[in-house]
């Protein structure tokens, strides 16, 4: 695979994770006297507002020396403070693309996206056209180069990976941005995604839990690290939706939202997502050996050529009205004709019932 290739496919996994970048890094100078610190970063950037700092504070984005401080802690010399964010800074001009969207829900304070498969949600190298936010950028009204000051490009505080579809949540303003990756960061938002694997889940519900980290074999692949020696702490509720024999239809709660987590998790028990190329369930798992059989398994991969995988609902509170809101979508076309396909495929042969008796 060219080296190109690969940075697109990096860019397709973009993580959910909450992870904090570093934006801002300064070095109180020897003679400084004793200043409160949203004062003094105010004095370094002029063209920030006070609020703006003071919100960064409240959300504990400010750091010395690598912990969290309040608006009133006062700089010291030698101090080493940073700003961190939830997302990466751009580094590159966003151009306003004419690309349709599904708007679920929008308002002077953010909107919430019901984005296809095979849409990357932010440019980056390999992606410089066709993403999210260049459709965003278009429906805003907005165009920023690298270096623009304008916050109101619609900041992204979460991502799903290229080919999933489903919800997502965009600030439309530096209040917003910080109050929804708040929520984000401190796991309160409520997401479920509806997901079809392969196998019949035991269990009606169940919670999977094991660190997730990058896989070291594999640069483009997850794992889980279940002696927790890596990765990141991740938690995973699901619960059976129906079930079809040999794949089963479950909905997922994330507690976490880490990369790949459910795609990570349900392969991690046993039950990798139906056509996920990435691990392993774009081939024949469950079910018979017969010729006919195969080529059903392959109409289904063609219905539904990525991973089967949708973000269903969101939930979190609304940073203006500081209600709690909460979205729902429907299941897209291609993922809809699959769950018809097996319906009609394990009823006509009560293949549930004969799985069941087998594992009985």
């Amino acid at each position: 695979m060219a080296e190109e290739d690969l940075i697109a496919e990096e860019l397709e996994q973009q993580e959910e994770d909450q992870q904090l970048f570093e934006h801002y890094r300064f070095v109180v100078d020897k003679g400084q006297a004793p200043l409160r610190i949203d004062r003094y970063i105010v004095s370094k950037m002029e063209q920030t507002s006070r609020h703006r700092i003071q919100l960064a504070l409240e959300a504990q984005y400010v750091r010395v020396g690598g912990r969290p401080v309040k608006a009133n802690y006062k700089v010291k010399p030698g101090d080493v403070i940073t700003i961190m964010l939830p997302y990466q800074r751009r580094g590159f001009e966003v151009h306003p693309e004419p690309i349709p969207l599904n708007i679920v829900y929008e308002d002077d304070d953010l909107l919430i996206v019901n984005k296809p498969a095979g849409m990357v949600v932010h440019p980056g190298f390999g992606h410089f056209s066709g993403t999210l936010i260049n459709a965003l950028a278009y429906h805003l009204g907005i165009s920023q180069d690298v270096d623009a000051a304008d916050e109101r490009m619609g900041v992204l505080v979460h991502r799903i990976d290229k080919d999933t579809s489903g919800l997502l949540v965009v600030a439309k303003n530096e209040l917003s941005q910080l109050k929804l990756a708040g929520q984000f960061f401190e796991h309160t938002i409520k997401r479920t995604y509806w997901a079809l694997v392969w196998g019949n889940v035991a269990s009606d519900s169940g919670t999977i839990e094991g660190n997730i980290g990058r896989d070291p074999s594999d640069r483009m692949r997850f794992k889980v690290f279940a002696d927790g020696s890596a990765g990141k702490t991740a938690v995973t509720h699901y619960r059976v939706l129906e079930r079809f024999g040999y794949t089963t239809l479950v909905e997922c709660n994330l507690e976490t939202g880490r990369t790949h987590q459910i795609r990570v998790h349900m392969n991690y028990i046993g039950h990798p997502l139906f056509n996920d190329d990435r691990y392993g369930g774009d081939r024949v798992l469950k079910g018979p050996i017969y010729a006919k059989y195969k080529q059903f398994i392959d109409n289904c991969f063609q219905i539904m050529p990525r991973q089967a995988l949708h973000a269903k609902t969101l939930g979190f509170i609304h940073p203006g009205s500081r209600k709690e809101v909460f979205f729902d979508s429907d299941i897209p076309d291609d993922f809809s004709a699959l769950l018809v396909k097996w319906r009609s495929y394990s009823t006509g042969r009560d293949i549930l019932r004969s799985v069941q008796e087998e594992e009985s």
